[in-house]
């Protein structure tokens, strides 16, 4: 199947079948997958999908809130609306419509898909919403949940860390008392070339308030600022 600008799109026959959703009106699912440039190329086209993404985002909020509460029953108010936010922000959501392959079924445009809006975050991501709400509406909440939480816990442990990222909670503190942002340095390395270990200290306001380690600066960085984090007695 093609589209008027020649680009192989998948049918939305063989990407309900590939993603294991069997749409019982697919209509919703060919909605889903229609920008709104392809619309105003084609008449025949009813719909685009920005309906569904309207929808799509209310549902995925409180599913991944829901998720969220229940898979980390510890964790802090604070906490929890970081992953939410971070979970359904765009650049996420074009993520798990890269890894789900999405633009190559998305119905655009003769420009947009010049333009390569295939691989556009702002497009696949609102793809992404629109078709969950697209799944809303075919088979009800439960299949929607069945379908997201295993990609929630595929990205658990990298949304974690970037909540809990220790370089931003000290960049936090530092500017809420004042005294501008963490200033980090390279003492030295160590190992041989193919394992160098970096040296690293970070300083607040000219003072030496963390030492770290590691094969990366950026992993040597976050450890200094986790070590200060500590020193600070910043939770």
């Amino acid at each position: 199947m093609t589209n008027s600008n020649m680009r192989d799109v998948e049918p939305v026959s063989d990407l309900s079948r590939r993603l294991g959703l069997p749409f019982s009106n697919l209509s919703l699912l060919t909605r889903a997958l229609t920008h709104r440039s392809y619309v105003n190329e084609n008449p025949l086209a009813v719909e685009d999908n920005e309906r569904l993404e309207f929808l799509g985002d209310a549902v995925l909020d409180f599913i991944v809130g829901a998720w969220a509460y229940n898979r980390f029953p510890e964790m802090p108010e604070g906490d929890l609306t970081k992953m939410r936010s971070a979970l359904v922000r765009n650049e996420q959501l074009a993520k798990f419509a890269r890894k789900l392959d999405l633009g190559h079924a998305l119905r655009l445009g003769r420009g947009e898909a010049a333009s390569g809006g295939q691989d556009r975050d702002n497009l696949l991501g609102s793809a992404f919403e629109a078709l969950i709400g697209a799944l809303f509406l075919d088979a009800g909440l439960g299949r929607v949940e069945a379908f997201v939480h295993p990609i929630l816990e595929e990205a658990r442990e990298f949304i974690l860390t970037e909540i809990h990222d220790p370089k931003s909670k000290l960049q936090e503190w530092a500017q809420s008392q004042k005294l501008g942002s963490p200033r980090y340095r390279v003492l030295g390395t160590s190992g041989p070339d193919h394992a160098v270990v970096f040296e690293m200290v970070v300083e607040i306001a000219g003072e030496v308030k963390g030492h770290g380690s590691g094969t990366s600066k950026s992993y040597a960085e976050h450890a200094a600022a986790q070590d200060a984090l500590n020193t600070l007695n910043i939770v």
